[in-house]
């Protein structure tokens, strides 16, 4: 991309967030690779208690700038049983994707997010939420980033959500695309979604 991830990386690790936020909302930095140009959608706060690390915004994240907003976010929000007012409220969830911008269109689907994207800025991100009680890896990119590349098939590493407690719980994409993968794996819904409910009570009594 012909630019050191080093030379755009916050270099202040007391920088407020609301200035890191400003800066990752200017980053440009892959904005040779990005079919409707650069922007990017995120949300965090430093009392933040929950954290969803997904894959990179579709297009209508991007024309909308609401992370989540699409049929992805229902269904997700249902695995969470959460209303859009709760889910949405930014004190409590931080929501940080993979990618921050919309990578653009593939043969079967949107591109992977840019690579770049989460060594530029979550662990800069992550140092100022001191206050997370869990993060949930939301599909293989962010499982791979923050657990390490496994030859275990999502279904695999999903099952094992209990080895990731209490910091970290594993979850398929929500996508429409998905909706085959629920029905051949229905022990996510009979035994992870309600280990996740039974979670965020205890970080939302």
């Amino acid at each position: 991309m012909g630019t050191n991830l080093d030379d755009i990386k916050p270099e202040r690790p007391d920088i407020p967030l609301q200035d890191l936020l400003r800066e990752i909302r200017a980053c440009r930095h892959c904005e040779a690779q990005l079919p409707l140009g650069p922007r990017p959608v995120l949300r965090a706060s430093d009392g933040a208690r929950l954290l969803i690390v997904g894959q990179a915004p579709g297009t209508r994240v991007h024309a909308t700038g609401i992370p989540w907003n699409d049929p992805s976010g229902d269904r997700l929000r249902q695995w969470l049983e959460m209303s859009r007012e709760e889910f949405y409220d930014d004190s409590q969830i931080a929501i940080v994707p993979m990618g921050f911008c919309y990578p653009g269109r593939g043969k079967s689907g949107d591109l992977p997010p840019p690579p770049d994207c989460a060594p530029l800025w979550h662990d800069t991100l992550l140092q100022h939420m001191p206050q997370l009680e869990l993060i949930l890896l939301v599909g293989s990119y962010a499982q791979d980033h923050y657990l390490g590349k496994s030859r275990e098939t999502l279904a695999q590493r999903v099952q094992r959500f209990r080895d990731f407690a209490p910091r970290f719980l594993p979850l398929p994409h929500p996508s429409p695309r998905n909706t085959l993968w629920l029905r051949r794996n229905p022990w996510f819904e009979e035994e992870v979604v309600p280990a996740l409910r039974r979670r965020l009570a205890e970080i939302f009594p």
